[in-house]
């Protein structure tokens, strides 16, 4: 059950559809609108949730159609086929420092070459040797996960990606990225960027929202909060952790209470 304070902060922003503007859905992929899996090809969304996107997507009219975009850690490339959406959305790919348009355009921002230079160093390393967990290697960085591993072998995993990670960290360029069951280290705009990069897009006036479940996602949260009345974070994840979001959901029952109540209040 929504607290009554979550409820009331529910309220509010769904109100604010009512004084104009075109509405703003982001939205963080695994975790969020599917269920995390060992094999990420296999995160299909929560039954109806695709059904409610593609309604919100349809609804409005020509120029007030709410603008959807995925703000996801997987390369931009792999949310299409997971939704099957017509057309496809918006992405932000690698926690923002890539985008995909609806046409297929894409861009990426690229990092300096001693940086580059570096990650290849160490995207070497984890082919010869991958520490016991599953090395993910992106356009922009180098990821390690653990998730399905033993609690033993989760944590020797993470100590000895942490040897490894934690001193390259310091160089400039490159960050250290925390979610659960696993690392990450790359370069580029964080989610955060990628947030504040489409509400400058998007201009002053209509409300949004971003909904997301992991500590990457923070960054995210911190930027819609700034945005102030016409703004809402959301955590969706069935279990509480700390975290600066107005407003926790727990999947799929309430995530898709919440794209319900969307679809009713941008339907002018």
């Amino acid at each position: 059950m929504v607290t009554p304070e979550a409820a009331d902060k529910l309220d509010k922003f769904f109100q604010t559809f009512a004084g104009g503007g075109r509405p703003l859905l982001l939205l963080d992929y695994d975790g969020t609108l599917a269920p995390f899996r060992v094999d990420r090809f296999q995160a299909r969304p929560w039954a109806g949730v695709r059904e409610l996107l593609a309604r919100i997507q349809r609804q409005g009219r020509t120029g007030l159609k709410t603008r959807m975009a995925v703000i996801t850690g997987r390369p931009a490339g792999e949310i299409a086929p997971m939704l099957t959406l017509d057309p496809p959305l918006e992405v932000w790919g690698l926690h923002g420092a890539e985008r995909l348009y609806p046409d297929g355009r894409r861009e990426l921002e690229k990092a300096p070459a001693a940086t580059q230079e570096k990650l290849e160093e160490l995207r070497e390393h984890l082919r010869r040797d991958s520490l016991g967990g599953l090395f993910e290697d992106k356009a922009n960085g180098v990821v390690m996960h653990w998730r399905g591993a033993s609690a033993r072998k989760a944590k020797l995993i993470e100590r000895r990606t942490r040897a490894l990670f934690e001193p390259l960290a310091r160089m400039e360029g490159l960050a250290l990225l925390e979610f659960d069951a696993g690392l990450e280290l790359r370069v580029g705009r964080n989610k955060g960027g990628a947030v504040e990069a489409i509400l400058a897009e998007a201009g002053a006036g209509g409300p949004v929202a971003f909904l997301g479940d992991d500590l990457s996602d923070e960054a995210a949260f911190r930027a819609v909060n700034r945005v102030g009345r016409r703004g809402l974070s959301v955590l969706v994840r069935r279990e509480w952790r700390e975290t600066a979001v107005d407003v926790w959901l727990r999947p799929p029952g309430e995530l898709k209470g919440f794209l319900e109540r969307w679809v009713e209040a941008a339907n002018f």
